[in-house]
């Protein structure tokens, strides 16, 4: 089994062995510290493991869960409030058909119906449900918002990790239904829009951390797909 604890530079490790090695960021231990103990609480993590277990998913599953929230520990001290952002991590992606923007609504909708059976206090469920909608785009942040700062940043360590590529060819596998041309080009609009912003990462500890490695992999990507535009 590989070691999904975060390295001691903050960056998940990589997650390629498969789900088994989500364990150790989505035991029940850690889900009772955010979510309690009850039966209900507990049944509502198992419908999330389940949900993140689909068959149809290639990179949206529990790895990738599990890496979002390794991610969030390094980040957490400039969060208002960690817990809120861990439990969007776990409901981030829980509704996923591949449907930008109406998966996060989706998402956001299942946390608002799902967390107060856990005995998640309102204010909480309510912060939850709009960090998991901010992650359809991760441009809406707005300046002092630190949980969605975290949250997103975490979302996004998997550019600036050891395990791109195969990231890229997950990515690529759950839009197998798309052109390999269509799929390029706006492939490679997203990868432009995102390196010509000023920071990829909104925390000064993300920056510090991933900044760097997450634009060398990109780039890497952009190039390989443009000589693919010019064959």
């Amino acid at each position: 089994m590989s070691d999904t604890r975060t390295p001691p530079d903050g960056l998940p490790g990589d997650r390629t062995a498969g789900d088994a090695a989500a364990g150790d960021w989505t035991g029940t231990g850690r889900w009772v510290a955010l979510a309690g103990g009850s039966a209900a609480s507990l049944a509502v993590r198992a419908e999330l493991l389940a949900r993140w277990a689909e068959p149809h998913r290639r990179y949206h599953t529990r790895t990738h869960l599990a890496a979002v929230l390794a991610a969030v520990e390094p980040l957490a001290a400039e969060a208002r409030d960690a817990a809120a952002g861990r439990l969007a991590a776990w409901f981030h992606d829980a509704v996923y058909d591949g449907r930008p923007g109406w998966d996060e609504e989706r998402s956001a909708q299942l946390a608002q119906s799902r967390l107060p059976r856990c005995g998640v206090p309102a204010g909480r469920v309510t912060e939850t449900a709009r960090l998991v909608r901010l992650t359809a785009a991760h441009d809406t942040v707005e300046p002092g918002d630190g949980n969605g700062a975290v949250l997103c940043d975490a979302d996004l360590a998997v550019l600036a990790g050891p395990g791109y590529a195969a990231y890229a060819r997950a990515i690529r596998e759950e839009y197998a239904h798309v052109p390999g041309p269509v799929f390029a080009q706006g492939r490679a609009e997203v990868l432009r829009r995102l390196l010509a912003t000023p920071s990829l990462y909104r925390t000064a500890r993300a920056r510090d951390l991933w900044e760097e490695r997450a634009r060398a992999n990109m780039t890497a990507e952009l190039t390989a797909l443009l000589r693919q535009d010019t064959r």
